[in-house]
């Protein structure tokens, strides 16, 4: 399998993990040689609730009985798609009113990006420093990491950047502003929590000059970080959250989300304003239904910050030299990106899934499933304290 995939598919990198996968449940995934390998990744955030919960896979199975891909986006009604938008609505902020279903989050963040310059009839965007919101065109244009974005020039124009948690950038937003795009918490930068009222400041400053307010909560979303959605943690409501990852529990999913007048302005003028075919796909459409009534209906979400607060107390280590994130979303900061690096390929080997962040080379990704136990949490503990104290 290993020779055929490294063949036949597309790579990412000249050094994939390559792990032959033979199935998953709960906390573990199985490879074809018998081994057994807790995760603590979950697939980057996406598995909230694991691998093959019952209630989702239940709900898949039922929903693929009674149809499945009907007609593109908007065109029909659809129960699981109707039902997943009134019971997120009932979960939001009142300005948060329509959702529109995509098919992942990097495509939820280039509808959103649309919706902003189309609402607002202007084209300035400004993204902070060291973000990251997917490898779409729009999307990669958010990026200031020149590696990543000069082979794919040009991208969209009009786009400028900002210090996450400088007070003193906050003034580079004017009229000329059609939206702020930030992560709630940024991911790829190494886990960096909002301070100070920082996102409060951002959505204040938005209001004054009449631009609107996105926030990425792909990552941080459902529950990951103690609250369904990370912004509750900050008293700060955007204009557009953009979602995905976690929301299916490993189905491919992204939304964004604003208040109908707002959302209206992308069904006129043009009609289809963006438009998708598979988005709200009923299939996952009901996964996305599950996922949210466990996480609602369970007390998953408020346990995930006793579970930050177990790693903390148990990885103290002279190599981690921080711990950062919020919830289940934590990177250890090692002393070296070597490392980190020493550390994620090591615990491969002892049968312990790790990984890396984008941009924070030091950094070591801890975002287990939500459902993960506090055994199984100190088991992987001790496989990274042992290989540091190895290193």
């Amino acid at each position: 399998m290993k020779e055929d995939f490294l063949k036949y598919q597309a790579q990412t990198s000249l050094y994939p993990l390559a792990m032959e996968i033979s199935h998953a449940k709960g906390s573990y995934i199985y490879d074809v040689q018998g081994n057994t390998h807790l995760d603590f990744v979950a697939g980057v955030s996406a598995c909230s609730l694991g691998h093959c919960h019952p209630k989702v896979v239940e709900a898949i199975k039922k929903q693929a009985d009674e149809y499945m891909h009907v007609m593109v986006y908007g065109e029909y009604a659809q129960s699981p798609a109707i039902e997943y938008a009134k019971l997120l609505q009932q979960n939001l902020p009142p300005n948060l009113e329509v959702t529109y279903l995509v098919n992942s989050g990097t495509e939820a963040m280039e509808g959103a990006l649309k919706l902003a310059r189309r609402y607002t009839g202007r084209s300035q965007i400004i993204a902070a420093h060291n973000a990251y919101h997917g490898n779409t065109m729009g999307s990669l244009s958010l990026m200031d990491y020149e590696e990543r974005k000069a082979p794919f020039r040009p991208l969209i124009p009009d786009v400028h950047h900002i210090r996450f948690n400088q007070d003193e950038d906050i003034n580079l937003i004017t009229e000329k502003t059609a939206c702020v795009v930030l992560e709630t918490i940024q991911g790829g930068a190494g886990f960096i929590v909002p301070e100070n009222d920082y996102l409060k400041k951002i959505s204040k400053k938005c209001k004054e000059v009449g631009a609107l307010l996105i926030l990425d909560e792909i990552q941080p979303g459902f529950g990951r970080t103690g609250k369904l959605f990370a912004f509750e943690h900050f008293n700060c409501a955007p204009d557009i959250l953009v979602i995905g990852k976690g929301m299916a529990s490993g189905m491919p999913v992204g939304a964004f989300i604003a208040g109908r007048t707002i959302m209206d302005t992308l069904s006129d003028g043009p009609k289809m304003g963006h438009i998708t075919t598979f988005g709200g796909n009923p299939v996952i459409a009901a996964a996305s239904l599950a996922t949210l009534q466990v996480l609602l209906d369970t007390p998953l979400i408020a346990e995930t910050l006793e579970k930050e607060k177990l790693f903390r107390e148990t990885l103290t280590h002279p190599k981690i030299k921080e711990i950062r994130g919020k919830g289940l979303m934590l990177a250890l900061i090692m002393e070296t990106p070597e490392i980190a690096d020493r550390l994620v390929l090591t615990a491969k080997e002892n049968n312990l899934i790790l990984f890396w962040l984008l941009f924070e080379k030091r950094a070591v990704r801890i975002s287990p499933p939500l459902t993960i136990s506090k055994e199984e949490i100190l088991v992987g503990c001790k496989v990274i304290l042992d290989i540091l104290d190895g290193i």
